[in-house]
């Protein structure tokens, strides 16, 4: 138990087995007996690679329960081998707290994942995967109406979503936990349209199996999960030979998908032809709005059903702010403060606690 911790808290540091034994001060062949469970370190060398590592020593004494499939990072992403072993760690980590919460939660409130009927689906075709957004969408009864929260439709469906802190080149992932929780990860602090797209982009990835052109599908899939081709043609027509910058910017914050995407989802139906698309592309390329777009930007969206779980655990006193403190990763206080500063000052007292 010690030892898988060891090693996820060094992955998770992104640390080698000699880099963590010269910061504790022991040889890369000791950590590598903790880590394979055949030594057990003192409880100083306990002290020493708890703030080696940035953990509480408690972090070693808690077991690992969750597995973990192979997560496919996007094609040609710069991210090393460190790297993405440092976020599956990450991830592995959250998602046990996360099962940890939902078992202290009554069971009649836990949301189990389910995949629609009739899926996962096999495409082969762009016309499919049209299809297969305007299907999904019909099982959880969305409508074709502008998804408000996306985050909140994908757990409230049994999709366990979370963000972390990462470099720049990592924008999303998706992976099962024990075989049967999908999962989805988002970098923390992109914008709330590129966001959405990623998430709706790995949606497409737990419900569909792609004959050919993996990412262009889920590419494909993303657009029209977030503006189905028949609201796309309502809003913009059938046939269009230009489309304005603020037409485009307001549809933005109507769908919450982005003013490049727009363009993507106006060529992908044919509604504009490939050149016109690929002189609004010069325009923002020259405007350098392909890496930040002009105007307000729209809000990422923030995954708070664990939040919500453990202030309810909290409030019930089931558990105690210490122990929610290590579910949550941060202090409850820590969060009372985000979460004021977010809300134009909600108060953040002890009105509520016992």
């Amino acid at each position: 138990m010690v030892g898988e911790r060891i090693k996820q808290a060094r992955r998770i540091a992104c640390l080698s087995l000699r880099g963590l034994g010269e910061k504790v001060g022991v040889s890369h062949q000791a950590i590598a007996k903790y880590e394979r469970e055949e030594d057990i370190p003192s409880s100083g060398v306990l002290l020493k690679l708890s703030d080696a590592l940035n953990v509480g020593v408690d972090f070693f004494l808690q077991p690992v329960e969750v597995s973990v499939s192979q997560p496919e990072f996007r094609k040609h992403s710069r991210l090393g081998k460190k790297q993405q072993d440092s976020i599956v760690a990450r991830v592995e980590d959250w998602i046990a707290r996360s099962i940890e919460v939902d078992n202290l939660i009554a069971l009649e409130e836990r949301v189990d994942f389910q995949l629609p009927a009739s899926f996962p689906r096999k495409v082969s075709t762009f016309e499919e995967v049209e299809q297969a957004a305007i299907a999904v969408r019909g099982a959880w009864e969305l409508g074709l109406d502008p998804i408000q929260n996306l985050t909140e439709v994908l757990e409230e469906h049994g999709i366990r979503v979370g963000s972390l802190d990462a470099e720049t080149h990592f924008d999303a992932l998706t992976l099962w936990a024990n075989d049967a929780i999908p999962v989805i990860v988002v970098r923390a602090g992109m914008p709330g349209d590129r966001q959405r797209l990623s998430l709706a982009h790995e949606l497409g990835h737990i419900l569909l199996k792609p004959a050919r052109d993996d990412e262009k599908m889920m590419q494909c899939f993303a657009g029209a999960f977030l503006v189905p081709a028949p609201v796309a043609r309502m809003e913009l027509g059938n046939t269009r030979s230009k489309l304005d910058p603020i037409e485009l910017h307001m549809l933005k914050h109507k769908y919450g998908m982005s003013m490049s995407a727009w363009v993507v989802r106006a060529r992908q139906l044919g509604i504009i032809s490939e050149s016109t698309a690929q002189g609004l592309f010069i325009t923002f390329s020259k405007q350098g709005w392909r890496d930040k777009e002009p105007g307000d930007a729209f809000p990422p969206e923030q995954p708070e059903r664990m939040t919500r779980q453990v202030m309810q655990l909290v409030t019930e006193e089931v558990i105690s702010e210490s122990r929610a403190k290590e579910l949550l990763g941060r202090s409850l206080d820590d969060f009372r403060k985000a979460f004021s500063k977010e809300h134009d000052g909600f108060p953040t007292g002890s009105h509520n606690r016992r």
